[in-house]
């Protein structure tokens, strides 16, 4: 890959994709620049100023030309200004444009303008992974809607639920974030055309002044560029001060941070349930898990998936205290840290992504190992169903409670104590409260799942299947690759 194209970043070089890394690269980012200086132009020739069409056919031809950064750096170098720097060296090869180029705009003008559409592009990269991993994930859902599996609160054995429901929990969290990266590319604005404080005011001043048509172009002017760049001019900020308002790159982070909270949720989960070999992720059939111990399948794409995750929640916090600590229309020491807070995270959630279509594709299931668990501990969790067979017998509810309770506690002794298996049923068996009752039947695992598998074909018809529907063209249905 051409240097110009790749992002340089520690979170570049293995986890973000080429896709990821080109929209925030130095290459989009210049050449962006260039395609503003261009559109600024053509819409300050169409409202009437002296622009001619050679120079604006020479900047044309430079948007298209490869940008020569050994020269930009020696301006950046002399001048202390990188805007300016590639003013000099657009300049250069569009001379007959270089009077105009930049022509009433401040460095803003190309920085906020390129940084929003850079947002807006890898946004939409975020949208179409999290479908795709929240596809694959339903087909998972689907699979084993009706599969058994002994559910958790405060990470204890509690009622059961099937692997199907648990999945489709999972999915939902990432549909949850999926809206939230939607409605962020939905409200997202272009800054257009302000000038240095947001005024507008060189711009007036190039229109003739303070005139009621000079007002008019200001404002078409505004609309024109916006239009060119691929933005609805109604979406535009309608006032700014020198950068389009910062706590934007805070709700962005925020958005990035429920995607990745989704991600990070999942993958803690498959950890805790490869402990239990219950499920787990995609594991090849050369891969190591240990170096020293060699028995080991260490759920290492999970655990890369929580800790790109957590630095991408972490990263929330900056971009709102940069927005808070603006002052007045602008100060500076926003710019060196959002160099870092605006490419970073995406970068990261990037490779999150590809790791998280990656595991949702390839989980397996151990359904033996599920069946194992639940029934340990499902005799504890049947013993109100128990008790109720007991009293529709005849059986008196307070004592047939009191001899569950002496039994159960015992066998749970035994359990935690010996580390037998579970011998509720043979405990309560000939107790005269239990004659006549089908002990097996009333431990059938399929009777205490509720309402999980239908749960989960509802999450689809009304989830899922819209989803599918809005990304039909891009969600990913290839097999997954290594990663």
């Amino acid at each position: 890959m051409d240097n110009d194209l790749r992002y340089q970043s520690p979170l570049a070089t293995r986890n973000a994709s080429a896709e990821m890394l080109a929209v925030w690269s130095p290459r989009t980012k210049f050449q962006t620049w260039r395609k503003l200086w261009l559109a600024l132009a053509e819409a300050e020739q169409e409202l009437g100023l002296d622009i001619t069409d050679a120079q604006l056919a020479e900047l044309r031809a430079a948007v298209q030309d490869p940008i020569d950064y050994d020269k930009a750096a020696y301006y950046e170098k002399k001048l202390r200004h990188d805007v300016m720097a590639h003013v000099h060296a657009l300049g250069e090869v569009a001379p007959k444009a270089r009077p105009i180029i930049h022509l009433g705009a401040t460095s803003q003008f190309v920085n906020c303008n390129t940084e929003l559409l850079q947002v807006r592009d890898a946004l939409h990269i975020v949208a179409r992974k999290l479908a795709t991993a929240i596809d694959r994930l339903t087909r998972f859902a689907e699979q084993h809607k009706t599969l058994p599996t002994l559910a958790f609160t405060h990470y204890q054995p509690a009622q059961p639920t099937t692997v199907g429901k648990r999945a489709a929990l999972w999915a939902y969290d990432m549909s949850l974030a999926l809206e939230e990266v939607e409605h962020r590319i939905t409200s997202l604005r272009f800054r257009g055309v302000k000038g240095t404080t947001g005024t507008q005011a060189s711009f007036l001043a190039l229109f003739g002044g303070d005139t009621p048509e000079s007002h008019a172009k200001v404002e078409q002017l505004d609309r024109l560029v916006t239009e060119k760049m691929g933005f609805d001019p109604d979406r535009r900020f309608v006032v700014t001060g020198q950068t389009y308002p910062r706590v934007i790159d805070g709700m962005v982070a925020g958005s990035l941070a429920a995607v990745a909270a989704a991600a990070q949720k999942f993958a803690t989960d498959v950890r805790l349930l490869a402990n239990r070999k219950e499920i787990e992720e995609p594991f090849e059939k050369d891969q190591i898990g240990s170096s020293a111990m060699a028995y080991k399948r260490n759920p290492m794409r999970c655990e890369r998936i929580t800790g790109l995750a957590r630095f991408v929640i972490g990263m929330t916090q900056t971009p709102y205290v940069t927005a808070a600590e603006q002052w007045m229309e602008r100060t500076l020491d926003d710019s060196s840290a959002r160099r870092l807070t605006l490419p970073e995270p995406f970068l990261a959630l990037d490779g999150v992504l590809d790791l998280l279509v990656n595991v949702t594709a390839g989980l397996v299931v151990y359904e033996k190992t599920v069946e194992a668990n639940l029934a340990a501990e499902l005799p504890f969790m049947a013993t109100e169903n128990l008790l109720m067979a007991a009293v529709q017998k005849g059986a008196d509810r307070q004592e047939v409670h009191e001899v569950i309770r002496r039994h159960s506690l015992a066998a749970a002794h035994r359990v935690k104590a010996e580390g037998a298996a579970n011998d509720l049923l043979d405990r309560i068996k000939d107790e005269p409260a239990f004659a006549g009752i089908d002990l097996k039947a009333v431990l059938e695992p399929s009777q205490f799942v509720g309402r999980a598998p239908q749960q989960v074909e509802q999450f689809v018809e009304e989830v899922v299947e819209p989803i599918r529907q809005r990304y039909a063209d891009a969600i990913e249905y290839e097999p997954a690759l290594k990663v």
